[in-house]
This record gives structure tokens, C-alpha cells and sequence, in this order.
């Protein structure tokens, strides 16, 4: 039973100190906005037809 209460105190330890670490970044980060381009190529918004359409 030591062992047990020991790992789940270890375990207890390591989840308290990832969340605070986490807690501590969004207190103390502040993102920088900044402006996303991605291109996309022609073809995957317009993709050529296969001619089975046509009249």
C-alpha cells in the first residue's frame, strides 16, 4: 500500500506542476497577431472537368 499511495503522489506531483505550467502560460504569454497568406493552387478550387458533363 505504500508504494501505491507513493505513485499516485508522484503522479499527483507531475499533473500539479504540467498544469501550473500551462496556468503560467496563458497568465503570462500574450500571442503576437500576425497576418496568415497560404496559396492554394487553381486546381484544387476550380478542378478541371472529366468531360462527362458536357452536352
Amino acid at each position: 500500500m505504500p508504494t501505491l499511495f507513493r505513485f499516485l503522489v508522484i503522479c499527483a506531483v507531475i499533473a500539479g506542476s504540467i498544469y501550473g505550467a500551462m496556468w503560467a502560460l496563458v497568465l503570462f504569454v500574450d500571442p503576437q497577431p500576425r497576418d496568415v497568406t497560404i496559396r492554394i493552387a487553381p486546381e484544387r478550387i476550380n478542378p478541371p472537368t472529366t468531360g462527362s458533363l458536357k452536352p
